[in-house]
């Protein structure tokens, strides 16, 4: 009732494009920060992932806590779910992993050492949590020890690593053109649908507060 009410405030062609992105947004594949330093960087990452329909972004704040830079995001924060794990005993990565395993995924830990997988030759019939490290260290020893497997971008030049935010895009363009392309179940499910609806919607309503709760007011009597 409150998703159809809010609905009156937004334009036709709003509506359609959010249905839109809806049906291309996925939680097969999700992607993992693991303490990186630098917010931009960051932030960069996580725009990419919502313009190539990721829902959610994980984010271990283990020693680094993630501030939000707006120049470089565009406004992508708001329309995917940051969860982020940080606790006193600085195991947030244990925390995430085993939220991850949880919710049934495959973790992939990216590693520049050719002894892994390349991540084109890594399935898409699981759930996927692709993670990556910081710019100095890259994965902690932790993730590289609890990971599924261990996966790489292959490389041809001398330099041995990529700028985080490009090797998260063609980690996700190695993985979800497949995905897209497949029989599988990769999209939301209707609930998560009507429920990410709601809270789009919310954001999208000038005064959303205010209406809502004059809206409330009224079913309650």
């Amino acid at each position: 009732m409150l998703t159809a009410h809010l609905a009156n405030y937004i334009t036709e062609h709003k509506k359609t494009f959010v249905n839109q992105v809806l049906n291309l947004r996925t939680r097969h594949v999700t992607l993992v920060l693991e303490e990186i330093f630098q917010s931009q960087n960051a932030s960069a990452v996580i725009r990419t992932c919502e313009c190539m329909g990721l829902q959610d972004v994980h984010i271990i704040e283990n020693e680094v806590k993630y501030a939000i830079n707006r120049r470089v995001l565009k406004g992508s924060y708001k329309w995917v779910d940051l969860i982020k794990y940080r606790t006193r005993e600085k195991k947030g990565t244990e925390i995430c992993f085993a939220e991850l395993k949880h919710r049934g995924y495959t973790i992939l830990v990216t590693d520049p050492s050719p002894d892994g997988k390349s991540i084109y030759d890594i399935p898409v019939d699981k759930k996927l949590a692709i993670v990556m490290g910081n710019e100095l260290h890259g994965t902690s020893a932790y993730a590289l020890a609890h990971a599924d497997e261990k996966v790489h971008i292959p490389m041809y030049g001398f330099t041995e690593s990529l700028n985080i935010s490009v090797s998260a895009a063609l980690c996700l363009q190695a993985v979800l053109p497949r995905l897209r392309q497949s029989d599988i179940s990769w999209q939301l499910t209707d609930d998560e649908k009507n429920f990410i609806r709601l809270q789009w919607y919310r954001k999208m309503v000038r005064r959303c507060e205010i209406i809502e709760r004059e809206f409330l007011k009224t079913i309650q009597g």
